[in-house]
């Protein structure tokens, strides 16, 4: 099968998976339906080969399956993997979220901008139009204030005018549509700056929204309610935690309402946790944006208060970059306030995901569980592993050959990229998907060139004796979780592997053969000697010399003068080479003659028809002798 086919079957089968969700009154999207295919697929409980074609039965049982779990209302692994989708179709970095914002808003103006730099006004009253359609403009790019605002629309139009004036339309008209636009931005950011220095001065601001103050009281307020969350969330993972570790230690006297739930629930707190930290990140990141911006917008403000100091003219080259720096200031407010935004409404929809197991593991329900449970915190855990009798013993003979990394020995020991999102990848194996953090400060070993922190000393021997057959293992317990390979970050490791296969062993992963070599190929330089071009070259930095010797000749200026003497009077030098005798030899013709062979046939005239010819060959060929 192509690989086309492949994917028209893939849609095909996510299609009607989707149809048949929607058929029984859940609607789910397409993204999470081929989330679920992949998880499904990659279970090796439903032994599914993904290394041969699949017949009708394998699209039904995998359809089948795909439905139930999509069905399942109180799974919570499902509202896990339902999370992820969301935050990666919702969540993106900082820059590329302003960056598609600025790009968004140019869309939308595209229509006014493109009306402006298309207008061919000629009367009066198309030109008062089309200075009309410029205010406008300027007040949608700025987004101080609503173009249908009376008092805001005048006071963008006298901005306009003190630095654009109507007569200059004229100019404007007969220039070609880019320049148009970049003139039109420009005016954008010069009456924007106008506008805030009028309000920092009492003598307008209509319709400008205090944005410094607003965000003052915005981004505390967002920071402690991303805090609360993520409090909140950990104190539901402490509880499952502990609940799982008191049923590992003691299985037989310990009574659990379900274990596979209580995993997954744990793995959705952790979840949750994550992307909350990711978005305390951003919020921070948001009040020392706005910090520094503060500190710019105050300094900008007082060194346009000693440039103007009440004068009736001021050079336009001196106001106008600092009108433009302001402008520029103000826009990152804004840009602040849009991210702010998109941050607190991804934190609102991710509370929903969580619901499912509070409400199947309530205080309620698990308080006769936790009854003589000590529930301790990842802080508490880490401390209980600090201190030089938990750390592990480089020099100890069966792990003295490995790399360990220790706080004191390494630089930046705090910023090591952790696998496993810093969880304890024994612990993972040993106690079947236990999310338990490691702590770094017992050694870090290197692996490969990867990081793998523990929870104990004891964990990390265990692993690094066989570090290969662990990291397999955690492999294998992310096929089971699907939700634990973007949780884990285990993205690169799953690229290369195939899900299922069945064999003699089951269930176990094998791994795809990669084939690599190493190929080369060499072609001549120059196939024609003839044909070489001399000013070719190889060597990219004497290219560079060249192209910086021809961009310097647009600096330089010829300077000439001419005198009475000199005046049409020039001096003409001709250069010629002198004539030369050149003599060739070539060599000497010899030939010899020899006589012409020639042949007569006599006897062929005189004979009638009666009388027979008798015909007689004469040579009449000369000897060489007598030539």
């Amino acid at each position: 099968m192509s690989r086309a086919q492949a994917e028209s079957v893939i849609k095909n089968i996510i299609r009607e998976i989707a149809q048949e969700c929607a058929s029984k009154g859940q609607a789910v999207s397409e993204t999470l339906v081929a989330f679920m295919v992949k998880a499904v697929v990659l279970d090796p409980s439903n032994e599914f080969n993904v290394d041969r074609t699949l017949t009708k039965e394998d699209v039904q049982k995998l359809i089948k399956i795909c439905v139930d779990r999509l069905l399942d209302t109180r799974s919570p692994a499902l509202d896990t993997v339902k999370m992820q989708v969301y935050f990666d179709m919702n969540y993106t970095t900082r820059n590329d979220f302003l960056e598609e914002h600025r790009r968004v808003l140019e869309s939308r103006l595209q229509p006014v901008i493109r009306e402006i730099t298309d207008s061919r006004a000629r009367t009066r009253e198309e030109l008062e139009s089309l200075y009309r359609k410029i205010v406008s403009a300027v007040l949608l790019r700025s987004g101080l204030g609503s173009p249908t605002d009376i008092a805001v629309v005048r006071e963008a139009t006298a901005a306009l005018q003190s630095v654009f004036p109507q007569t200059e339309l004229g100019t404007f008209m007969s220039l070609v549509k880019r320049d148009k636009e970049r003139q039109l931005q420009e005016l954008t950011m010069i009456v924007t700056g106008i506008r805030l220095f009028n309000k920092e001065c009492g003598k307008g601001g209509e319709g400008i929204d205090d944005l410094p103050a607003i965000l003052n009281e915005a981004v505390p307020a967002t920071s402690q309610n991303v805090d609360s969350e993520v409090q909140q969330t950990t104190k539901w993972a402490f509880k499952y935690t502990a609940l799982m570790e008191r049923m590992l230690g003691n299985p037989a006297k310990t009574e659990v309402p379900s274990t596979e739930l209580l995993k997954e629930a744990l793995i959705n707190c952790r979840q949750h946790e994550a992307f909350l930290r990711t978005l305390l990140h951003d919020v921070i990141q948001c009040a020392q944006q706005v910090e520094m911006m503060e500190s710019q917008l105050a300094a900008r403000m007082e060194q346009l208060q000693q440039t103007v100091q009440s004068k009736t003219a001021v050079p336009t080259a001196q106001v106008y970059p600092q009108f433009i720096h302001l402008a520029q200031i103000w826009s990152g407010f804004q840009d602040e306030m849009v991210l702010l935004s998109v941050l607190s409404n991804i934190l609102v929809s991710l509370e929903p995901f969580t619901r499912g197991h509070r409400e199947l593991f309530s205080d309620d329900a698990l308080a006769p569980f936790l009854d003589g449970v000590t529930v301790s915190s990842d802080e508490q855990r880490i401390q209980q592993t600090s201190g030089s009798d938990n750390r592990v013993d480089a020099k100890k003979e069966e792990v003295k050959r490995l790399d360990w990394l220790f706080p004191e020995t390494t630089k930046n020991f705090h910023r090591l990229p952790l696998q496993y999102r810093g969880y304890c990848g024994w612990t993972l194996v040993k106690c079947d998907r236990l999310l338990v953090p490691a702590n770094p400060l017992v050694g870090v070993l290197r692996h490969k060139e990867h990081y793998y922190a523990f929870a104990t000393k004891e964990a990390a021997y265990d692993f690094a004796q066989n570090a290969d057959m662990y990291i397999r293992m955690v492999a294998e317990a992310a096929k089971k979780s699907p939700e634990l390979i973007q949780l884990l970050e285990l993205h690169t490791q799953f690229a290369s592997i195939t899900p299922y296969a069945q064999g003699k062993e089951h269930g176990k992963m094998i791994e795809k053969p990669v084939t690599k070599c190493d190929s080369g190929t060499q072609t001549d330089t120059h196939f024609h000697e003839a044909n070489l071009v001399k000013s070719y070259e190889w060597n990219e930095w004497e290219l560079r010399r060249k192209a910086l010797k021809l961009a310097n000749l647009r600096n330089k200026v010829t300077h000439s003068m001419q005198t009475n003497l000199s005046n049409m009077r020039r001096d003409n030098v001709t250069q010629v080479y002198l004539p030369k005798d050149n003599a060739i030899q070539t060599k000497k013709d010899g030939y010899s003659q020899v006589s012409k062979p020639q042949v007569f046939l006599a006897g062929l005239r005189g004979c009638g028809m009666d009388a027979g010819t008798s015909m007689t060959k004469v040579d009449l060929t000369i000897d060489v002798d007598q030539t």
